[in-house]
């Protein structure tokens, strides 16, 4: 397995990506490759002062990079050099098996909408966040941004996604799905989730409970999937990580809110396109680098654009 890095991308990129990198290949094991892709030289003079072996990874060098407040599609068109570009080319030159990026999130929308495409069938591809439980388990919410406005075909297809996810990498069998909603009562909503939930409640595509309301969000054996348009999930998730933040200021520890730490998650792939993409947090340090690594590892080890493909045939 070859997991493809952008080295370039992040708010404190190349340091913190080239350290969490050397953390993750610590934690994989001989047959997994990371190729770190980006500006060599600052590249080896990292791994130089590190003391690591320039020889535990391979290198492809990309003179241009894709900065976060650059213009998505423009800088993808016109950067032609950059990491993100060359990460999707060794991507669907299939050099690499999974591609991970902090990143500018437009720009790695734009990469996979133009170069490994769209699953066919799938109408917009998704990403996800991982909500934890007092339990020890995880809910997944989808989307969390990249589709604000959606409309109830697509929502119904997030549940197909978000439960393939949820079983493929998570391994939760049978995973249950909730729609997110102002109330639990099916005639709720408005006219987007009402028609979504007659079309979700009698399907045979996956495990669908009925409507969820937020304040269940982190209650035990309720919804594995939680769906909702973009816009409401990135309110929900920029909420939670407000909430984590201002806990950490007041210098409180319990073991379950340590759980709502981002570096723990590292990294969300995009679902519904046809090869191993994820996303991680812009803000990622060394930590939640590695753990983007390691997730975009058990993405590719659970095949699971393929088998998204598969279900959408």
């Amino acid at each position: 397995m070859r997991i493809g890095i952008d080295i370039m991308g992040g708010d404190f990129a190349p340091e913190a990506i080239v350290l969490g990198a050397i953390l993750a290949y610590k934690d994989m094991s001989y047959e997994n490759q990371i190729v770190l892709i980006g500006d060599q030289e600052k590249i080896n003079k990292i791994l130089s002062r590190e003391g690591v072996d320039l020889n535990n990874f391979d290198i492809v060098h990309a003179s241009e990079v894709i900065e976060m407040n650059d213009h998505p599609a423009k800088s993808f068109s016109k950067k032609t050099d950059s990491s993100i570009n060359r990460g999707f080319e060794l991507l669907v030159k299939n050099e690499i098996d999974g591609f991970a990026s902090a990143g500018n999130t437009g720009a790695m929308m734009v990469g996979a909408m133009y170069t490994v495409r769209s699953i066919s069938g799938v109408i917009r591809p998704v990403i996800t966040a991982s909500i934890p439980k007092p339990d020890g388990s995880h809910s997944i919410i989808l989307d969390v941004g990249i589709n604000p406005d959606t409309k109830p075909d697509v929502l119904y297809q997030y549940a197909i996604l978000g439960s393939m996810y949820a079983e493929n990498v998570y391994n939760v069998k049978n995973p249950k799905v909730g729609l997110m909603n102002i109330g639990s009562e099916e005639e709720k909503g408005n006219l987007v989730t009402k028609s979504a939930h007659e079309l979700m409640k009698d399907s045979g595509d996956f495990n669908f409970i009925g409507n969820v309301e937020a304040n269940e969000l982190f209650t035990e054996g309720r919804a594995d999937v939680i769906v909702c348009d973009g816009f409401v999930g990135n309110v929900v998730l920029k909420e939670a990580e407000a909430f984590y933040a201002l806990y950490k200021k007041r210098k409180l520890y319990d073991e379950f809110f340590e759980k709502f730490n981002f570096e723990n998650y590292g990294g969300t792939p995009i679902l519904g396109v046809n090869k191993n993409v994820v996303i991680g947090h812009g803000i990622s340090n060394d930590i939640a680098v590695k753990n983007m690594i390691l997730h975009t590892r058990e993405v590719v080890e659970a095949n699971l654009s393929e088998k998204i493909k598969e279900a959408f045939k």
